[in-house]
C-alpha cells in the first residue's frame, strides 16, 4: 500500500488537465482538457448517451481517477471517451 509521502510524491508529476490512455490500436495517447465524454449511466444531473466536456482530472485518496465536469466530480468508470 501507497503511504501518504508516495501519493505525494506521485501527484507532483501528474498534470489535472492531461490524461494518458491506451487507444484501440495498442497505443499510448495523450489527452489534454478538455475533451469529451459519452456519459454511459444516468448520474445525478448527467443523462445516459449525453456528451460532456471534462473540465480537470482528479485522484481520489483511494488514487481512483474522477472526472470534474461543469463543477461536479465524477467517476471515471461512469464515462466513454469519444473518438480517441
Amino acid at each position: 500500500m501507497m503511504t501518504d509521502y508516495d501519493i505525494a510524491e506521485l501527484l507532483k508529476t501528474s498534470s489535472p488537465r492531461t490524461l494518458y490512455v491506451i487507444d484501440k490500436n495498442g497505443c499510448l495517447r495523450q489527452l489534454r482538457c478538455p475533451f469529451r465524454l459519452v456519459v454511459l449511466t444516468d448520474i445525478a444531473k448527467l443523462k445516459r448517451g449525453q456528451i460532456v466536456i471534462v473540465d480537470e482530472i482528479k485522484v481520489t485518496y483511494e488514487l481512483v481517477t474522477v472526472y470534474s465536469i461543469q463543477g461536479y466530480l465524477y467517476y471515471y468508470f461512469y464515462f466513454d471517451i469519444v473518438a480517441i
